[in-house]
């Protein structure tokens, strides 16, 4: 019985009803807003009632100040007036009162030789009735004074006051007080903080209804994206998101969009790479293990048979060997860089192209300088394209093996005047197991893809240009400097 190396997966309990509420991106979203918002709507009350209380606090003052001005001017042209006595005092008093109109909770309260006179409002708060402590305090002052009085009274409040002295003759003859009862101006601001709160409450379960629907269809390219994740699959990479609108979440539904298409588009590549690759090695199988099969007793059909077994093994190690090449091309640590003399690289190259064929080879070095780069890689690509070459191209051809370079780059060339490649062709000539027409008669279609590889992973590029009947030019570009590539 075979163990599975895999340990069971862990299956998780079902959550409920709530707990899947609160596990919500949306709603921990909104329960943060929440917090946020009621928070400093519990500081801004406060906050209100302290502003409002010192704004009718000081509206009150003024006032109180606005009323002791008028009094004063008043009484100044009273008390000019010589040989005034105290009938003269209550008849200034009556008239001054009869053209007040005092402010709500204001008083105007006159006391002449200690005793209480006239006041306006006439009806007085218990806390300011004859008799009372507040009262007496005010009728036996002997100079001026302003204070503030708490009282019990809740309807009531604090009582604020100015008191001055008046005289007659040089002698004291009364009192003038002018009071303010606060309860009102504290109900006032009470009133405000309450109608702010209730404004607050409003506002906020508004806010949050609104911020709900809005963040649920803000997060939607979150749940579509989680929603095609879940049907992703090894058989289905066909799922795709809506980007709607702009900002980061349109961003992450077309970041995941083009992240699907590379990964369908690699995946497919695999897929076929996989089939192609086995289609190569399934062929060569089947002649070994046929004509081992069919191997009789005669020695010379044993020598054939061998000769041809051996044979296809060397096809199939060179298919294996090209396979992991293109496997491994992507490693950081495939390129191994050196310094490499271009002039000394390319006498080499070219010594090594002669033995491939008898063809009319040329060489061209417009390059005496050198560059970082695999010397091992570069040289099996320039083959791999002269071997390709020479392939296509009769036996009086002529094949041009090149080299030059810029400020920043180097441009190796292998042009041949061969039979050419169509235009449809060009197109796919560089993907992996292409044999295209006439191509198709020998190799493992690898070859080019293995160029195109290695070009690559020195941070390069292949181009081709062809025409039937006239040849073709593959031009790679490479940086002089392995600045930008990663060097081991």
């Amino acid at each position: 019985m075979v163990e599975s190396k895999h340990p069971p997966p862990v299956v998780s309990p079902p959550r409920s009803l709530l707990e899947t509420f609160f596990r919500q991106t949306q709603t921990r979203i909104l329960l943060l807003y929440v917090v946020l918002l009621g928070g400093l709507t519990g500081l801004a009350i406060p906050l209100f009632h302290t502003l409002i209380s010192d704004q009718v606090s000081k509206r009150v003052r003024g006032d109180l100040i606005e009323a002791r001005e008028i009094f004063q001017r008043a009484y100044l042209d009273w008390e000019r007036k010589p040989n005034q006595n105290r009938q003269d005092l209550e008849d200034f008093a009556d008239k001054f009162l009869a053209n007040q109109l005092p402010e709500d909770d204001n008083f105007f309260i006159f006391i002449i030789n200690g005793e209480f006179y006239r006041s306006n409002p006439p009806r007085l708060l218990d806390p300011m009735q004859p008799g009372s402590q507040l009262f007496q305090k005010w009728a036996s002052i002997t100079k001026f004074d302003e204070d503030q009085r708490a009282t019990e009274n809740p309807e009531i409040g604090n009582i604020l006051y100015k008191a001055k002295p008046l005289m007659v003759d040089g002698h004291q003859m009364g009192v003038k007080v002018l009071a303010h009862a606060t309860a009102g101006e504290q109900n006032e601001a009470l009133s405000s903080v309450n109608t702010f709160m209730f404004v607050e409450v409003v506002v906020v379960s508004i806010s949050f209804l609104l911020a709900w629907f809005i963040t649920r269809r803000l997060l939607k390219p979150v749940r579509q994206l989680a929603f095609a994740a879940r049907q992703i699959n090894e058989s289905d990479l066909t799922r795709r998101l809506s980007p709607q609108g702009t900002g980061e979440l349109a961003d992450l539904a077309q970041t995941f969009n083009t992240m699907m298409d590379r990964l369908e588009e690699s995946f497919n590549g695999q897929r076929r790479f996989v089939n192609d690759a086995g289609h190569e090695l399934r062929t060569p199988i089947t002649i070994v293990r046929g004509h081992l099969e069919l191997m009789a007793d005669d020695p010379q059909e044993q020598r054939e048979t061998i000769e041809l077994v051996l044979d296809e093994l060397d096809r199939m190690g060179r298919l294996v060997n090209d396979m992991i090449a293109l496997a491994t091309a992507e490693r950081p640590d495939f390129l191994q860089y050196e310094r490499i003399d271009l002039k000394q690289f390319m006498n080499e190259i070219f010594t090594k192209a002669q033995a491939l064929a008898d063809r009319n080879w040329q060489v061209k070095l417009e390059c005496s300088d050198s560059m970082m780069g695999d010397r091992q890689r570069l040289t099996g690509a320039l083959l791999n394209l002269l071997r390709n070459a020479a392939q296509y191209t009769s036996a009086t051809g002529t094949i041009e093996l090149g080299c030059k370079q810029t400020l920043t780059q180097v441009i190796f060339w292998v042009k041949d005047n061969g039979s050419g490649i169509s235009p449809e062709n060009q197109l796919r000539i560089f993907d992996r197991f292409a044999r295209l027409g006439k191509r198709q008669s020998e190799g493992s279609g690898l070859g080019l893809a293995i160029v195109k590889a290695f070009t690559e992973a020195h941070r390069g590029k292949i181009d081709l240009v062809s025409q039937l009947g006239i040849g073709s030019t593959f031009t790679i570009t490479l940086p002089l400097s392995a600045q930008n590539n990663t060097v081991v």
